[in-house]
């Protein structure tokens, strides 16, 4: 009976189990970025829940019924091995020492860096950083130290991209992973504050 399932349909069938928890789970990726920023920024977090469910027919036959026997014994197993590897690659670890410590850090630093972002004088980038828009906008004196928070604060951006990506197991995430918090620092951001898009500033 098993001569009737071609070679090709059963290995499709049975990689499907392999290869599903390959793929980012941008969901959960961005409900995490959000999570995240939300705290750095200082806002009220939100979390939202997902749950799927599939079910199946069993159909037992012999003779000729022996092959979709097979189909069913392979479906059932792809049932039960999809949606749990679906489950296992649906949520984004971010609780590690690594990860809090530069949650901590990032947080820590906002205060100092509150008032250049709503003077204009830096904003969010596309990658995912902070940029200097307008030096002019700070004081002279205080030009240097704008300089050394832009530069002490993307270091643990591009840290906590990187390591959220391999604290999940999947260090080639990194770019989607920034790419996610790209775009929620500017949803999340205060009225006001400016981000840069297609090469051009633009404000809140």
């Amino acid at each position: 009976m098993w001569k009737r399932l071609s070679w090709p349909v059963m290995t499709l069938l049975l990689g499907a189990c392999v290869t599903i928890n390959i793929y980012f789970p941008a969901a959960a990726a961005e409900e995490a970025a959000r999570e995240i920023v939300r705290d750095v920024l200082d806002a009220v977090p939100e979390q939202q829940d997902e749950d799927a469910e599939s079910g199946g027919q069993k159909n037992d036959q012999t003779g000729t019924g022996g092959a979709e026997t097979a189909l069913w014994l392979i479906g059932r197993l792809l049932e039960v091995s999809v949606p749990a590897a679906h489950a296992a690659g649906a949520d984004i670890n971010i609780n590690t020492p690594a990860i809090s410590r530069l949650r901590a850090s990032m947080q820590k630093r906002q205060k100092a860096l509150a008032s250049f972002y709503r003077s204009g004088a830096i904003g969010f980038d596309e990658n995912g950083l902070v940029a200097v828009r307008d030096l002019k906008a700070v004081a002279l004196k205080d030009r240097n130290r704008v300089k050394k928070l832009v530069a002490d604060e993307n270091r643990d951006r591009n840290a906590l991209y990187r390591e959220i990506a391999r604290a999940n197991g999947h260090p080639e995430w990194e770019a989607d992973i920034r790419r996610t918090f790209s775009r929620i620092w500017v949803e999340e951001a205060p009225a006001g504050y400016w981000y840069r898009q297609g090469g051009s500033w633009k404000k809140k």
